[in-house]
């Protein structure tokens, strides 16, 4: 009886950390407007009312095809290859990574039943063509080669089993530790040409991490708060061909622009909160040429009906931040956005977005050459 009574309440002690930890942590519920003006060189919005154009596109239908019994859940990350295949990181009944051709037809899946593998935030592809999952969940980044059959490299380290206890994965409160190679609940990765790695990290720690193509770390920069340098959610990352690191800063509203040793350019607060970011052209190695900048202003996953009305819609930026066009908005049908979670602009016409709410993923054209003004 008493051995039975001390399991009872070893039992209570364990629901009651689970409920402490469940109160302690609020994830930043971040979503406004999109202010209605171009960045100044202070990194300011300016407020003169301004049209921001409309680039038509058209979503095209039942593009991606599984086989049967096989599905998607909540579509975390999208990323394509140099080859034209597409990578979908969802969370379902558990943690999965799907590889599709360039039609849109199921090949294989990767990764599966890996211990990096617990709550999908993001995928990325490099110039080799590896294969990079974000895992909040393990505070992990699994590296894959081309053919997914090998892991290459795995930066971060899970925490132990014992100390997951009274945390479902991704669980846990802010503690801005800045341990060189662990994690808070690190959200995406970006590479440069000379392949440096660069992570947000995230939602329990304020930083940019920076580490060579060897997985070693080279330097961290930031701090929870709304000053340059300082972030609230860093939540999203892209590179362009010379080296500059946008971060997706969704808590304070604003777009960040680094330089390649991290140290800070300037701020694009004027589309409203980016949950994911992506620079048009792919990691290289060839020069793409003109590249653009694409933010997200996604209708939040709580699904709050208000922010319907002004959130869902993505915005096309020169990489100085000045808005070319925007396109899209909330909601369900073919063409709208519901929670856009991670974008690939390889190809700065066609775009690929993973969605969380809609449980899916879409190939959308982009018609510039048809762009009309809207207010």
């Amino acid at each position: 009886m008493r051995r039975s009574f001390t399991v009872f309440l070893a039992v209570v002690a364990l629901f009651g950390a689970v409920g402490t930890v469940s109160l302690l942590y609020h994830p930043v519920l971040a979503q406004s407007r999109a202010a209605v003006g171009q960045p100044t060189h202070q990194g300011h919005a300016d407020h003169k009312p301004m049209d921001v154009p409309v680039i038509p596109h058209e979503s095209v239908p039942n593009f991606f095809k599984n086989p049967p019994g096989i599905y998607s859940g909540e579509n975390m990350g999208i990323a394509t290859n140099s080859k034209g295949n597409i990578y979908i990181y969802h969370r379902a009944y558990e943690t999965r990574l799907f590889e599709y051709a360039p039609d849109g037809k199921f090949i294989r899946e990767i990764g599966r039943n890996n211990y990096g593998f617990a709550f999908a935030h993001s995928v990325r592809v490099d110039a080799q063509d590896n294969i990079w999952a974000v895992d909040e969940g393990t505070d992990q980044l699994v590296k894959f080669s081309p053919d997914g059959n090998r892991v290459l490299m795995v930066i971060g380290r899970r925490e132990d089993p014992v100390a997951m206890l009274a945390n479902m994965p991704g669980g846990g409160v802010f503690h801005g530790r800045n341990e060189k190679y662990r994690f808070g609940r690190q959200t995406d990765v970006a590479f440069d040409q000379q392949g440096n790695i660069f992570v947000p990290d995230g939602y329990f720690d304020a930083r940019v991490v920076k580490y060579d193509k060897n997985g070693r770390f080279v330097k961290a920069v930031g701090t929870r708060g709304n000053g340059n340098l300082q972030f609230n959610t860093p939540h999203s990352i892209a590179t362009d061909f010379q080296g500059n690191v946008y971060v997706g800063d969704r808590g304070n509203a604003r777009v960040q622009v680094l330089d390649n040793d991290l140290n800070w350019k300037a701020n694009y607060p004027n589309v409203g909160n980016p949950w994911g970011v992506c620079v048009s052209g792919g990691p290289g190695p060839k020069n793409p040429g003109k590249q653009y900048l694409f933010s997200t202003n996604s209708w939040p996953d709580s699904a709050p009906a208000a922010a319907a009305e002004f959130t869902g819609e993505v915005y096309k930026m020169e990489l100085d931040g000045t808005i070319v066009g925007k396109f899209g908005r909330g909601g369900k049908a073919l063409g709208e956005f519901a929670t856009i979670h991670q974008m690939d602009c390889r190809d700065p016409n066609v775009i690929f977005t993973a969605e969380i709410n809609n449980w899916r993923s879409q190939k959308i054209l982009l018609k510039p050459q048809a762009t009309t003004a809207s207010r």
